[in-house]
């Protein structure tokens, strides 16, 4: 009866090992969520309207945006994104949210614009090279292509001429 006592002992010491192990080893795969930019309130976006507020009611009531427009009218961007990755994977936006808050010249608000997950452009770039102009030289060709041209005549080494030198014209 002794041994069998043991025996259950050693079960168990090895089946809570086990199961610890796998705990560890499954919460290392869990996904992490990330919020980046602006929070959006929804009730104090709500509360800005075309016609009422102005730049300085806005910053009041919404904050600094997160970019001005560089070009046009200077409309103010407010962007608002939830990403979500699975341990060591690229994280891929859930949701986001980008308000455009467009002002007419005199600063009054004109239109308050949302844009959502939909307006996301997804761009592939396709291979692993950019393509330039010009000549396509190998890697020895950009290393040694110069050897022999430093002296060569138009290319700015060369001698002194002009006679500013120690040469039989300029003394």
């Amino acid at each position: 009866m002794p041994q069998f006592s043991r025996h259950t002992r050693r079960g168990r010491i090895v089946i809570a090992i086990g199961l610890s192990a796998l705990l560890l080893g499954t919460s290392a795969c869990t996904r992490i969520r990330t919020h980046q930019g602006y929070q959006v309130d929804k009730l104090l976006v709500d509360s800005v309207q075309p016609g009422i507020d102005n730049r300085a009611s806005v910053e009041g009531t919404l904050g600094r945006p997160s970019f001005v427009s560089q070009f046009g009218d200077q409309d103010w961007y407010y962007v608002s994104r939830d990403m979500r990755a699975l341990a060591f994977s690229s994280p891929k936006p859930v949701d986001q949210t980008v308000l455009r808050v467009r002002f007419d010249p005199a600063g009054n608000v004109v239109a308050v614009d949302r844009m959502g997950l939909d307006k996301v452009a997804s761009i592939s770039p396709m291979g692993d090279t950019t393509p330039t102009l010009g000549r396509h030289r190998s890697l020895f060709d950009e290393i040694f292509g110069n050897i022999g041209a430093v002296g060569a005549g138009g290319m700015g080494g060369g001698g002194a001429a002009g006679g500013a030198g120690g040469g039989p014209n300029g003394s």
